[in-house]
């Protein structure tokens, strides 16, 4: 654990961007996912379509593969260059927004039509019909699937050190290489990673039982 523990400040950077990633795409994929989601569970072709093709295209590419063409061939079409930071975000916003688009789409369907039958009884727009009877209880459905999404997000961030970004798994890599102590650091790293991910793990099950009182 020496070289462990002198390094410890440069770990803890690694750490913060591996948090720093994961937080970013979590926050753009729960509305993309949200629009998506229930643009699949729309009656117009036009809206569930296109929603089908993105989560069937970003759900079956690997991340890996996704965070390689936005860094490497994405600046290739457009007139500016890329951040392995924002390649990396956006690899995972898209892949989690699929994933987060069918635990909505699944959340809606579980409704009973009599709650649709209702409220359109009451003369409520679509949008108010989702707003105000749906999405309330669906996504108190939806929560141990959210959160164990978020958790696998978490979790995939280390594929940002293929790009170089120096997140925790990069810095591990960069360290582990030059003292020659791989048993060491990637021990630590999975120490780590543990010591972010195990307190969202129970953070779900006290959400998973809250949900389970609301809806019993």
């Amino acid at each position: 654990m020496q070289y462990a523990l002198q390094l410890a400040g440069v770990l803890a950077i690694g750490a913060l961007e591996t948090v720093k990633i994961a937080v970013m795409a979590l926050a753009i994929s729960l509305p993309v996912g949200l629009i998506v989601g229930a643009g699949r569970y729309s009656r117009t072709r036009y809206f569930r379509w296109p929603a089908a093709a993105f989560v069937e295209t970003f759900r079956n590419i690997p991340v890996l593969v996704s965070i390689m063409w936005f860094f490497f061939a994405f600046p290739m079409l457009v007139p500016f260059e890329i951040s392995a930071y924002a390649a990396a975000v956006l690899a995972l916003s898209l892949n989690t927004s699929a994933f987060f688009a069918e635990i909505f789409r699944a959340g809606i369907q579980s409704i009973s039509p009599g709650q649709w039958d209702g409220a359109r009884a009451l003369g409520m727009s679509y949008r108010d019909q989702m707003r105000r009877i749906i999405l309330p209880q669906a996504i108190r459905r939806m929560v141990p699937a959210f959160t164990n999404r978020w958790i696998e997000l978490c979790k995939l961030t280390a594929l940002a050190s293929t790009i170089s970004y120096q997140e925790l798994m990069y810095t591990t890599k960069m360290i582990a290489n030059a003292y020659y102590n791989p048993v060491e650091m990637y021990s630590v790293c999975g120490l780590i990673y543990l010591a972010i991910i195990y307190p969202m793990v129970r953070a779900t099950y006290r959400l998973e039982r809250r949900a389970a009182k609301e809806t019993a």
